[in-house]
């Protein structure tokens, strides 16, 4: 895409860039490979370097308030120093390593309601610098999240929405300053006790962590807050546990005692508030029901199913979230 802001950082024949993935799709831990077109203007450019950086939308809460913006989670210079003569063309190839931590955007060819994940090429002449417009691609689930995947949606339960948290998972593994949550409305048999349930992976090179959040509405024991499950586990083994047989009986538990409890013993948000024979209940401390509605998952399963480098982006990087997710709002049909 030809940044649309090149005449105004650069004048009147400046060169122009075109970011081409060869690789629109991608899984985390895979290379993001494309290459950054290059072509000379009326007059010869100093390069001081060419940049890409990963770029996605994301929830931060302050209190009483939320923002949401883009995020650069990931940034490497791929060129540079060099001079572009006049009239040129260049080719620069590139392969950026997607975190294993990255969040899923797509699933069975469906994108996931409120996700957006892109690249961004920054080119530098002469102390002036132009952040280019966003080129879209998706990640979609590794094996192991897949097979979690497929048992949500053979259970029952229905895709709402998904948005990115700032903030850090007790006890666990993370890089990034941000987490996923995959929200889903509960089986109709649930409905009554649980309201939705948020589906969090924390992905590294050896295995995962799958941390459930639960909103739990009655029971036996009424206590009020959330509560949690969690499973650590290797990508093969994950391909070879019956994740709707443990989802499920967690999933009952939750519904018959209140809480479930923490697999693992550790719970990942906050603080404990309380105990009982069956588990603890616990408290999310980033607080509030910040979820917006969504279409329903549907037949998933029959189907087949780093540090922040510039921080949250106002104003102009909103222009750009919505040339991302142009259509968003239309209806999606249920999976």
């Amino acid at each position: 895409m030809v940044f649309k802001r090149m005449l105004g950082a650069f004048g009147v024949g400046a060169p122009s860039v075109d970011t081409v993935l060869a690789t629109p799709r991608v899984r985390p831990g895979d290379p993001l490979r494309g290459e950054v077109r290059l072509a000379g203007g009326d007059f010869d450019a100093d390069i001081e370097h060419v940049a890409l950086g990963l770029v996605t939308r994301i929830e931060a809460e302050h209190g009483e308030d939320e923002q949401t913006g883009l995020v650069e989670f990931l940034r490497t210079e791929v060129a540079g120093p060099f001079t572009l003569r006049a009239g040129e063309h260049r080719a620069i190839a590139f392969e950026l390593p997607v975190p294993w931590e990255s969040p899923i955007t797509e699933v069975m060819g469906r994108p996931l309601h409120g996700m957006v994940m892109g690249v961004r090429t920054e080119l530098a002449i002469a102390k002036a610098v132009d952040k280019g417009d966003l080129d879209a691609f998706e990640i979609t689930p590794l094996p192991a999240q897949e097979a979690v995947l497929r048992a949500f949606a053979q259970l029952g339960f229905h895709f709402k929405s998904a948005d990115l948290e700032m903030g850090h998972l007790r006890g666990v593994d993370q890089h990034l300053p941000f987490y996923q949550e995959i929200e889903f409305y509960p089986p109709s048999d649930h409905a009554g006790q649980v309201g939705e349930v948020e589906l969090t992976f924390a992905t590294t090179p050896g295995g995962m962590d799958v941390i459930l959040e639960a909103d739990r509405r009655g029971g036996r024991h009424d206590y009020g807050g959330d509560s949690f499950g969690r499973w650590s586990v290797g990508h093969d083994e994950a391909l070879h546990r019956d994740w709707a047989a443990e989802i499920g009986g967690w999933l009952a538990a939750l519904s018959r005692y209140g809480t479930a409890g923490v697999h693992d013993g550790h719970e990942p948000y906050g603080h404990h508030e309380q105990y009982e024979q069956y588990g603890h209940q616990v408290h999310r401390p980033y607080g509030g029901d910040h979820h917006g509605g969504g279409p329903g998952w549907g037949m998933v399963a029959a189907a087949g199913a780093a540090g922040v480098v510039g921080g949250l982006v106002a104003a102009e990087a909103i222009d750009e979230i919505g040339d991302l997710i142009e259509g968003e709002e239309e209806e999606e049909e249920e999976w």
